[in-house]
């Protein structure tokens, strides 16, 4: 059976829960890092989860399961429509297209998310976050096998970005990683070794004010977690309580321009130039603007994964 984890603020003290339905079972430990959970908190989410809840849900406010420090990494246009979507084939995907997040941007399922006051271009792109288990210092092999050792759960993330940031600029970390652009929670699913089978049927779906914008099967992903954690640990060391997003479905405001047009307008603008046209056309676009709520779901259909929803409301900058 999948525990389901909520990590919440309730009468000004920060706690750990076991959530069924609209209840949460307190866990009677304090563990101040998601790490000191994964290392130590399996006997008292164990006997939480035997137990009725006796808080409600409603009564608290729900923090990221996802403490910091911690690493926050993502793959990139990892879902099948996304890749065309972005102006890639993925029958001819040669390589699994890394990048990272600040943890700065690290939020909670319910928290308000500030658009920056130069950012005009705000995007939204729902993830399955995998929380890692372990150290790893060294190349590793990884398999759907030995999975559970190194995934300790999954959660919702969203990678949010600024489009008139990230591409202009060509900088993937600063334009992701503005305070408040990755809201993860509210569910930590740990999984056990026989859970890890449901990675490969969950449905993600995210809304703008109530209309649908994403959604699609990780049935769809172009490189499952397994290979994608054994190619990771080539590069990247990780630590109990690190973040993977696994990549956003297609659905993004953000689109490529065909091949052709892209090589035609280098050939007729100035880079400068071109970017100023880029990001006046996009703002004809519906992207994120204050006042709207993204809310953001992943679950298996079978209902015994479920990791909640999120719900997130734009606001301006202060000025």
């Amino acid at each position: 059976m999948v525990v389901h984890l909520v990590r919440y603020e309730h009468n000004e003290r920060t706690s750990w829960g076991v959530l069924a339905g609209d209840l949460i079972s307190p866990l009677d430990g304090e563990y101040p890092r998601t790490a000191d959970l994964i290392e130590h908190g399996r006997a008292d989410w164990i006997a939480a989860a035997a137990r009725a809840g006796d808080v409600s849900a409603a009564d608290v406010q729900l923090l990221s399961p996802v403490t910091t420090a911690c690493r926050v990494m993502c793959q990139g246009a990892n879902y099948r429509q996304h890749a065309i979507e972005s102006g890639m084939n993925p029958d001819a995907r040669a390589f699994n297209l890394f990048f990272d997040k600040t943890d700065a941007s690290v939020t909670g399922p319910r928290d308000p998310v500030t658009r920056p006051a130069h950012v005009t271009l705000l995007d939204y792109e729902i993830e399955l976050a995998l929380v890692l288990r372990g150290t790893v210092t060294e190349p590793t092999t990884v398999t759907n096998e030995n999975l559970h050792e190194y995934v300790f759960g999954v959660t919702i993330g969203n990678d949010l970005s600024a489009r008139d940031v990230q591409l202009p600029q060509g900088q993937f970390l600063k334009g992701k990683s503005y305070r408040g652009f990755c809201p993860l929670g509210p569910v930590l699913a740990v999984l056990e070794p026989d859970d890890v089978r449901l990675l490969d049927d969950l449905e993600l779906r995210l809304e703008v004010n109530g209309s649908l914008r994403q959604t699609d099967s990780t049935a769809n992903m172009l490189y499952k977690p397994a290979e994608t954690l054994t190619e990771l640990s080539e590069f990247c060391n990780w630590d109990p309580g690190d973040v993977l997003l696994t990549g956003t479905p297609h659905g993004i405001v953000a689109g490529s321009p065909p091949a052709f047009v892209r090589r035609l307008a280098t050939a007729l603008l100035p880079e400068d130039k071109l970017w100023a046209a880029f990001v006046k056309l996009n703002q004809r676009k519906p992207y994120l603007q204050p006042g709207d709520v993204v809310t953001a779901s992943i679950r298996h259909a079978a209902g015994t994964l479920d990791l909640g929803t999120q719900r997130n409301t734009i606001v301006a900058a202060n000025p």
